[in-house]
C-alpha cells in the first residue's frame, strides 16, 4: 500500500513502454466466495532489460514456476511480486488466491447476492491474480472456470465459448476465448444463477450474432428495452460510423453492486442494474432514456475503447470522450427531429455547466488528458467524460461531418489493434483533414473554462458591426498561465423581417475583432450557437435583446440560453419576472409548434449549483430562496395557463417511452408543480390522484416528488404507498430513498435528522454503491439548501459518512468526499465550518481515494 503521508505522483512525462510482452495467457479459476484459486499462465517475451515487476493486492501467493520448473528467483510484498533473471522466451506459471466474500471495494473478482462478478477499469485485474495490468499490455486470453454447478450454473467470460463439461464432485468448467489481443481491465468473469434474453442479429454483411442480457430470475421480464437499445446501438454504429460487431456473441449481464454505470469489458458488458431493467411501472422516462443511453456508450467502446484502447491512463479521454460524443449523438439520432436533437443538447449542456464548469473551478481541476494523478480512480471525472465529448465536439464543428469521418476512418485504420495516445487520435483528424491542430491541442493540455468575452459596436453611417472578442482561463492547480484556445463560435446575426446565414468565428488570439459590413441596421447577436464550445460567454445584453432572441431565434438551443439567461439574471438579483417576459412565457406556453419536451427546459430554472458559480461568495440560503420566490411569481401569475397546460398534455394511450409521449409527460408534471407552488391547498388533491390512478412510474414519482418536497397533508400516506407497493425492488426503492433526501427544507426547517433516520431504515445498505447514492450523495450534493444549513449539521454528516464508507469502498467514499471541495466558494460562516470539517477528516487514517481529494481541497 502506498505510505499515505508522502503517496507515489504518477506523471504522465514519466510514461516507460513495458519491459515484457505477454503474447497469450491462460487463466484457470476454482470458483469458491471464501477463498478463490486463480492459475495463471503466461507466454511472455523480454522487450528490455531489468526484472519482471507484477502488481498484485490483497492476494496469497502460493507458487511460481518458469517453463513448468518451480521458481524461487522473487520477492513479493502487498503490492508487488518482482521476478529476476528471467529468459527471453518463457512460460510464467502463477497460482494464487483470492477472498471475493470480503470484497466490499468490488474492485477485482468479488460476490454479490451470492454470485460473482469482476470490475477490473482501471486497476481491479491485481486484485484478481499478479499482472502486468497495465492499459498498453495487450495479450489474447484464454479462460477456463470452474465451479459447483448448482451454485453456479452460468459460467461467462470475454469472447467466444469454445467448450464445456462436467467436472468431478458436482463442479463443471467452460472455456471462453477471446480472439482479440485486450488489456487487463477489459477482462470479465460472470458465474452464478442466472436467467437471459437471448435475440439473434444480423450485421450488414450477413453475419449472425448472439446477443445476450443475463438477469437474476426475477428481473427477466424487465430487460426487453435494453435489449431493444442493444440493437438500436449496433445498428446505429454500422449506419453511422460504418463500425460492426465483431465477436460471435455480445453479452450483458446486470448486477445490484457495482460502483460505475456499465463497464465495456470486450463483448462481457457488466452494468449497474439502474441501466438494464425497466418497465413502466418500475422506470420512469428518465430512466429508459438513461438505459439506452448507457448501453449504446458502452457497446460503441467495442471499437473506441476496446479495439483501439488508451496508452496509459492518462489518456482516458481518448476512449472515454469520444465514446460519450458518440452516445450523445446516437441518442441525439434517435429523437427523430431537429427539436428532439435539441433537447438532447441541452440536457448534455445542463449536466456540462452543473458539474463539470464548477470541477473546473476548483481545486480538482485538470485537462482531459492530465499531466499527473495520484489515485487513478479519482480521474473518472466530468472533465474527462463530458468535457472530453465537447473537444471531440469541436473538432465536429471545425472539420465538418465529412471531414470529421475521414479522420475517424484514418484512426481506425491506422491504430486498430493498438494501445495509442490523444496526440494519435488529433493527429488522424489533422492528417486526413491537412489540418492544422497544434492550438487546438491545447483543448487536452490545459484546465480550466476559457472565459470570452463580446463589446459590440454598431456604425450606422459605415454600416458596420465590430465585434471585439477576447478569451481567458482563470489559474487552475499547476497551471497558472494559460495559452489562448482555439475556440468555435457559431454565430449569426438576427434582423427583424431580414434573412441572414449562420457563420463560424474561430477564435484563436487573446483578442480578435470581426468585422462584418453592409449590415444595414443594428443586428442581435446570436453567439455560441448550440453550445458550439465548452466556454463561459461573458456578454451583457439587454433583457429585451434576449426575449427576441428567445421568441425569434431560428437556433432552438440559443432561445433556450436566451430564456436561462434572464432568469439566473434575475434570481442573482432578486428581481421578480417582469411583464414582458411573463408574456413571453405566456406565448411560449400558447405555441402549438413548439416539443413539449422543449418547453418544459425553458420553464424550467437554472439549479442552484449553476447560479452559485455565477457569484464571487455566495449564501446558499439566499440563492435557495431568490430562486423559490422567483418560481413563486411564475406560477401565480400563469396559474390559468399552468391549469391548462396540465389538462392539454394528458394522454389517454398505453404508456411509452417514446420521445414525444416522455415530453409531454414532462411538462404535464412540470406544469403540475407550477400548480402546488402557487397554491398548495388547492392541487395538492390533483397530484395524489394523478399517484393513485396513473399507470406509469414517471407520473407516480413526479407526483409523489411533490407531494414530499412541498409537505402535503397527501406526503406520508404516498410515501406509504410507494413503499408498500415496491417492497423488494431495490431500483424502486432507491428512488423512494432519494426523494426524501432530495426534500429541500421548508418550514420544518433542517432536514438532517430525516436525512439519518433513513440511513437507520431496514432497506438502507451502506455497502451498496446505489443505495449510497440515493441517500448520502442525493443530501450532500444534490440537495444544496438541505446540505448548506448554517448550523453546520449537514458538514458534520458527511464527515461521518465519508469516514465510514472509506473503510467499506474507497471510490465511492471518495466522490462523496468532493461535496466539499468547493468550500473556498462560500459565504464566512458555511465556510468555516467546511474547512473545520475537511482539517478534521485528514486527521484519520484514509485510503488514496479520499487523501487525494481531501488535500487538494485543502491546498
Amino acid at each position: 500500500m502506498n505510505n499515505l503521508d508522502n503517496p507515489t505522483i504518477f506523471l504522465r512525462e514519466d510514461y516507460l513502454a513495458p519491459n515484457f510482452a505477454i503474447d497469450q495467457v491462460y487463466l484457470e479459476f476454482s470458483l469458491n466466495p471464501n477463498k478463490t484459486i486463480v492459475k495463471s499462465t503466461l507466454h511472455m517475451r523480454r522487450l528490455g532489460p531489468g526484472s519482471l515487476v507484477l502488481k498484485g493486492e490483497e492476494l496469497e501467493l502460493i507458487s511460481i514456476a518458469v517453463n513448468q520448473e518451480d521458481y524461487r528467483d522473487f520477492e513479493v510484498n502487498s503490492k508487488e511480486l518482482t521476478v529476476h533473471h528471467l529468459p527471453e522466451v518463457f512460460d510464467l506459471e502463477i497460482n494464487c488466491s483470492n477472498q471475493p466474500n470480503i470484497n466490499s471495494s468490488l474492485m477485482g473478482l468479488y460476490v454479490s447476492n451470492d454470485n460473482f462478478f469482476t470490475q477490473c477499469e482501471a486497476e481491479g485485474f491485481r486484485k484478481i491474480t499478479y499482472f502486468l495490468d497495465q492499459p498498453d499490455v495487450l495479450t489474447k486470453f484464454t479462460v477456463k472456470l470452474n465451479a459447483s454447478k448448482v451454485d453456479y450454473p452460468v459460467l461467462l467470460s470475454n469472447g467466444n465459448l469454445i467448450e464445456e463439461g462436467e467436472l468431478n464432485n458436482g463442479w463443471h468448467f467452460a472455456v471462453w476465448e477471446d480472439p482479440f489481443p485486450k488489456p487487463s481491465y477489459l477482462f470479465a468473469l460472470v458465474a452464478g444463477k442466472l436467467e437471459v434474453l437471448e435475440r439473434q442479429y444480423i450485421t450488414n454483411s450477413g453475419s449472425k450474432k448472439l446477443l445476450q442480457i443475463w438477469v437474476e430470475k426475477k428481473d427477466l421480464s424487465r430487460t426487453k428495452h435494453a435489449m431493444e437499445s442493444l440493437i438500436h446501438s449496433i445498428e446505429w454504429d454500422e449506419k453511422r460510423f460504418g463500425l460492426e460487431l465483431d465477436l460471435e456473441r455480445f453479452m450483458i449481464v446486470a448486477v445490484g453492486d457495482f460502483n460505475m454505470g456499465a463497464m465495456e469489458n470486450k463483448g462481457l458488458n457488466i452494468f449497474n442494474t439502474k441501466y438494464v431493467l425497466a418497465d413502466q411501472h418500475t422506470a420512469t422516462d428518465i430512466d429508459f432514456a438513461n438505459i439506452e443511453s448507457v448501453v449504446g456508450h458502452e457497446y460503441f467502446h467495442n471499437w473506441t475503447g476496446n479495439r483501439v484502447t488508451c496508452r496509459d491512463w492518462f489518456q482516458l479521454s481518448l476512449k472515454e470522450g469520444l465514446t460519450v460524443f458518440r452516445d450523445q449523438e446516437f441518442s441525439a439520432d434517435l429523437m427523430g427531429s431537429d427539436s428532439g436533437r435539441t433537447v438532447k443538447r441541452i440536457e448534455d449542456v445542463r449536466l456540462l455547466r452543473q458539474v463539470q464548469f464548477p470541477e473546473d473551478a476548483g481545486p480538482m481541476a485538470h485537462p482531459i488528458r492530465p499531466d499527473s494523478y495520484q489515485e487513478i480512480n479519482n480521474f473518472y471525472t466530468v472533465t474527462v467524460y463530458e468535457k472530453g465529448a465537447e473537444v471531440v465536439r469541436m473538432l465536429h464543428t471545425l472539420l465538418g461531418e465529412t471531414g470529421f469521418m475521414k479522420g475517424m476512418k484514418l484512426y481506425f485504420a491506422r491504430h486498430d489493434g493498438q494501445a495509442v495516445t490523444c496526440d494519435d487520435f488529433l493527429a488522424c483528424m489533422a492528417d486526413a483533414n491537412q489540418f492544422d491542430a497544434k492550438q487546438f491541442q491545447y483543448w487536452y493540455s490545459q484546465a480550466g473554462t476559457p472565459q470570452v468575452s463580446i463589446k459590440e459596436q454598431y456604425n450606422e453611417v459605415a454600416k458596420t458591426y465590430t465585434l471585439q472578442i477576447s478569451q481567458t482561463c482563470p489559474p487552475t492547480p499547476n497551471q497558472s498561465v494559460k495559452a489562448p484556445f482555439h475556440i468555435p463560435l457559431k454565430t449569426k446575426l438576427l434582423v427583424p423581417g431580414q434573412a441572414s446565414d449562420e457563420f463560424l468565428i474561430e477564435l484563436k488570439e487573446t483578442e480578435q475583432q470581426v468585422v462584418l459590413k453592409n449590415i444595414q441596421t443594428k443586428p442581435i447577436l446570436s453567439i455560441n450557437r448550440d453550445f458550439s464550445a465548452p466556454v463561459i460567454l461573458n456578454f451583457d445584453q439587454p433583457e429585451n435583446e434576449l426575449l427576441f432572441l428567445f421568441d425569434q431565434d431560428d437556433n432552438a438551443f440559443n432561445r433556450w440560453e436566451a430564456i436561462q439567461k434572464i432568469a439566473s439574471n434575475n434570481i442573482l438579483n432578486n428581481i421578480a419576472p417582469s411583464d414582458p417576459l411573463i408574456e413571453g412565457y405566456r406565448k411560449l406556453m400558447l405555441d402549438p409548434t413548439l416539443d413539449p419536451a422543449f418547453k418544459e427546459l425553458c420553464f424550467t430554472l437554472p439549479a442552484e449549483t449553476y447560479l452559485h458559480e455565477q457569484l464571487e461568495t455566495v449564501d446558499p440560503q439566499i440563492v435557495h430562496h431568490a430562486k423559490v420566490h422567483y418560481q413563486n411569481v411564475l406560477g401565480v401569475r400563469l396559474i390559468n395557463e399552468w391549469e391548462n397546460l396540465y389538462e392539454a398534455n394528458l394522454i389517454a394511450s398505453p404508456y411509452s417511452p417514446n420521445a414525444v409521449d416522455a415530453g409531454k409527460r414532462a411538462l404535464k408534471n412540470f406544469a403540475l408543480k407550477m400548480l402546488l407552488d402557487s397554491n398548495l391547498a388547492k392541487f395538492e388533491a390533483i397530484a395524489f390522484e394523478q399517484l393513485k390512478n396513473c399507470d406509469n412510474m414517471t407520473d407516480f414519482l413526479a407526483a409523489l416528488t411533490l407531494l414530499v418536497h412541498y409537505e402535503s397533508s397527501f406526503a406520508a400516506e404516498a410515501l406509504n404507498l410507494f413503499y408498500q407497493r415496491h417492497q423488494g425492488n431495490d431500483l424502486a426503492l432507491d428512488k423512494w430513498f432519494a426523494i426524501q433526501a432530495s426534500k429541500p427544507p421548508k418550514q420544518s426547517g433542517k432536514i438532517v435528522q430525516d436525512i439519518r433516520k433513513l440511513k437507520l431504515h431496514s432497506d438502507f445498505k451502506m455497502r451498496n454503491p446505489n443505495r449510497v447514492r440515493s441517500v448520502i450523495h442525493t443530501f450532500c450534493m444534490n440537495n444544496p439548501a438541505g446540505f448548506h444549513d448554517a448550523s453546520g449539521e449537514g458538514y458534520e454528516f458527511w464527515y461521518d459518512n465519508v469516514l465510514e464508507l472509506d473503510g467499506i469502498n474507497p471510490q465511492v467514499a471518495a466522490r462523496l468526499a468532493r461535496a466539499l471541495d468547493r468550500w473556498k466558494k462560500f459565504d464566512a460562516p458555511y465556510q468555516a465550518i467546511m474547512h473545520s470539517q475537511l482539517e478534521k477528516l485528514l486527521t484519520n487514517p484514509l485510503s488514496n481515494d479520499v487523501k487525494e481529494v481531501i488535500q487538494k481541497a485543502l491546498n
